[in-house]
């Protein structure tokens, strides 16, 4: 049945697409949706501008998030054997904001884009690796210093952020829009910008399920199985900065995607990693969507951030398995 389970996702996705491109002030028919992308003899100038140069960008861009954003999650859950890890919670998206926020306070971002998304992944790199340190102790790390140290990045991050706020009188708007999280700037440059890093990170992920089966079993089992636990930790840590760092630097920061996806898609299609790491992408891909389909309709004419939406959905998600955890340790007690 598993096998099934990936064409469905797909289905699901090309639907969600469809449907979302036809939302909006001016409703569209799929079928006109179809022939403008490809019926190369109809022509409409006023739907193919709201279409090709609009919506499509935005359900791409949003895709192509939801999609890095959820296998990074799903590589540091495994990665880390701990259900609450994610970018987001890891500090690892703050990083990334930092560096982004870096590149627009300093002007960097209006003389290159390509500065916005270099920053990002430095930064988002600099965080996890930070994190990773502080937590391992004696050459073990708990579930419980890893949830800790992420926070306390988190928080030392965001007092970065309120610095560059407070000192950034030029660029605040901009900075403040960012920061928010959302598509209302996707365009198609954005589009082939992040496209490298979903594909690369996605592919070299898959190239590393069987080890993150192995790993999900200890450490040293692992070891004996002839996994390098440290070279595998390493080069996943850099792959989820990455994507990371490039969905933070289109779309700012959007939390939580990364913790709940993976959950979700866990119980459809069990804990293998060869099949969970490509359904959670696909399934990210289609909770972002909707996700900026709620922002953009919820309050119309006016957006609401995507942020804001996914929080809704990523925080009581978060309460519970945070509970959940909890009941364990006593039970373990």
């Amino acid at each position: 049945m598993k096998g099934f389970r990936l064409p469905s996702l797909l289905l699901i996705l090309l639907i969600t697409a469809l449907v979302s491109i036809a939302l909006g002030s001016v409703r569209i028919n799929v079928i006109t949706i179809m022939r403008v992308l490809f019926d190369t003899h109809y022509h409409n100038a006023a739907q193919e501008a709201i279409i090709l140069k609009i919506r499509l960008p935005r359900v791409l861009l949003a895709m192509m998030v939801g999609g890095c954003l959820a296998t990074s999650g799903c590589i540091m859950q495994g990665l880390f054997r701990n259900p609450m890890a994610d970018p987001f919670i890891l500090g690892v998206s703050s990083g990334a904001g930092v560096g982004a926020a870096v590149a627009i306070v300093s002007g960097l971002a209006f003389a290159s884009i390509y500065f916005v998304p270099l920053l990002a992944f430095f930064f988002s790199t600099t965080t996890i690796f930070a994190v990773y340190t502080i937590a391992r102790t004696n050459g073990t790390m708990s579930v419980e210093t890893l949830l800790l140290s992420g926070i306390a990045m988190s928080t030392f991050l965001s007092a970065v952020l309120s610095f560059l706020i407070y000192i950034s009188e030029k660029w605040l708007h901009s900075l403040y829009f960012w920061l928010m999280g959302g598509f209302g700037t996707a365009s198609w440059t954005y589009v082939f910008l992040l496209l490298p890093f979903t594909g690369c990170g996605i592919m070299v992920s898959l190239l590393f399920s069987r080890d993150l089966n192995a790993i999900l079993l200890g450490e040293e089992t692992a070891q004996h199985l002839g996994v390098e636990v440290d070279a595998v930790k390493k080069i996943l840590v850099v792959v989820t900065s990455l994507m990371t760092g490039a969905a933070v630097s289109v779309s700012g920061i959007i939390g939580f995607v990364g913790l709940v996806v993976p959950h979700m898609v866990r119980i459809i299609v069990g804990p293998d990693h060869r099949v969970l790491l490509p359904s959670s992408a696909i399934f990210g891909g289609i909770f972002m969507i909707w996700a900026d389909n709620v922002a953009r309709t919820i309050i119309s004419p006016s957006e609401l951030p995507v942020g804001v939406v996914t929080a809704f959905f990523g925080a009581p998600f978060f309460i519970y398995l945070l509970r959940r955890k909890r009941g364990d340790m006593f039970a373990k007690g």
